[in-house]
């Protein structure tokens, strides 16, 4: 039986989306096993991923589902001591496929505002448990070691987030073309429109590891900061090659060239221009301030409390482990549209995260040591966390080593 609101879901677009993931997020090989992770209500995509993934030859196809009525019901009934703890053994498990090649896809189109209403003290440890017993399975996925992919599908309960004035069927269908048109499967042929958008985003990427800037310099409403970049630091965009050879493209959709900062060299003061909705809260209009690389003094208007509980998850929580270019005039920001969703909401602007960096974007970088990623300005963290510091007010500027500046984009776009 079709449940009512997956009506909305037109069929078609939704089985290309599934091609896409497997055919560009994945590029899945022959033989290859694949992992799923996925709220209960995407059913309907997982189903297609999966057919798609065996057309493509996959080996085994196992899901693991997650529940929003189960996760609220630990927070109404759980004795305190549950949210100290994780399922170590089902992260072992994932961290053992991965490192026998088995690809991973995940779907997300949580309830943004699920924990809204919970103990942030409870939400902070059960988050803090949880990355610690995932941290060998995310290193794996941080590293590049595989082919991973992140896809959404449009969970009724998020729709009603973003489009609380609706009818539900018409907030699920809006959602649902929005994803279509941003994941590019709204058009006759979505591999070769993925294909070009590849090219583009790599073009951007070679122009920036050309210029080696020593780092970025951001100016506008109440931003003045400047991010150094990492020693044998190096741009990426759109496809990428993984450790084991295959290139795919982990996030659909993706709009942003991003490369490592260097987690000692932040200076200055910058204002986020998106609210972030991070685990049921929504933090907005932050404001911090860096000094040698560390966040000294943050504030939000609405989730301040949250915020600093983030900051203190662990030494590299207060630096920066990726800075991303994405020019305002992207698809998903001309949409006008807050996702309430870090996957969409990224590619609306220039972002910087909080927390670990990614290993891939150094020169060379799959055989660094972990020394060596620190020895030239890697952070580490359990957490990476994007926030939104671009729009149609920002300049940026290349600073090269001897202090010239460059301009790399004016008013939002690429100059």
């Amino acid at each position: 039986m079709t449940h009512p609101a997956h009506q909305a879901v037109d069929p078609v677009k939704l089985d290309k989306l599934a091609e896409v993931a497997i055919k560009v997020g994945l590029r899945l090989e022959r033989g290859q096993d694949l992992l799923i992770t996925a709220p209960i209500a995407a059913l309907p995509l997982v189903r297609l991923i999966t057919k798609h993934a065996y057309i493509a030859g996959a080996g085994l196809v196992t899901t693991f589902y997650s529940d929003e009525e189960t996760t609220l019901a630990r927070y109404a009934h759980a004795p305190d001591e549950s949210f100290d703890k994780a399922s170590g053994w089902l992260y072992d498990g994932m961290s053992k496929a991965f490192g026998g090649n088995t690809a991973r896809l995940a779907i997300s189109g949580d309830n943004p505002m699920m924990l809204a209403a919970q103990d942030p003290s409870k939400v902070a440890r059960a988050n803090k448990a949880m990355s610690m017993a995932y941290k060998p399975a995310l290193e794996k996925i941080s590293n590049f070691d595989i082919n991973w992919n992140i896809v959404s599908y449009p969970n009724p309960a998020w729709a009603r987030q973003m489009f609380p004035h609706d009818a539900e069927d018409v907030a699920i269908e809006k959602l649902a073309n929005a994803i279509f048109a941003a994941s590019r499967v709204d058009v006759a042929d979505p591999i070769a429109a993925w294909a070009e958008h590849n090219a583009n985003l790599a073009k951007r990427s070679s122009w920036l590891n050309g210029e080696r800037f020593s780092a970025l310099h951001f100016t506008g409403p109440g931003t003045d900061l400047t991010v150094g970049l990492a020693d044998g630091h190096e741009w990426h965009g759109g496809a990428s090659t993984a450790k084991n050879g295959i290139t795919c493209n982990p996030n659909i959709p993706t709009e942003e060239v991003f490369t490592t900062p260097h987690a000692l060299r932040v200076e200055g003061h910058v204002s986020s221009t998106k609210p972030l909705s991070h685990q049921g809260t929504l933090i907005d209009n932050i404001r911090v301030r860096f000094e040698g690389g560390r966040i000294v003094e943050a504030k939000a208007i609405k989730g301040e409390e949250v915020l600093n509980k983030v900051l203190d998850t662990d030494e590299g929580a207060r630096r920066l482990g990726e800075v991303a270019l994405v020019p305002h005039s992207s698809p998903i920001s001309a949409s006008g549209v807050l996702f309430y969703n870090t996957l969409f909401d990224e590619n609306a602007s220039c972002h910087i995260a909080l927390g670990q960096c990614y290993s891939k974007c150094f020169l060379d970088g799959a055989s660094l040591s972990q020394e060596q990623i620190t020895a030239q300005g890697g952070n580490s963290s359990l957490i990476h966390i994007d926030w939104m510091i671009g729009s149609g007010e920002v300049d940026i500027d290349g600073v090269r080593p001897d202090g010239a500046k460059v301009p790399v984009m004016r008013k939002g776009e690429w100059a």
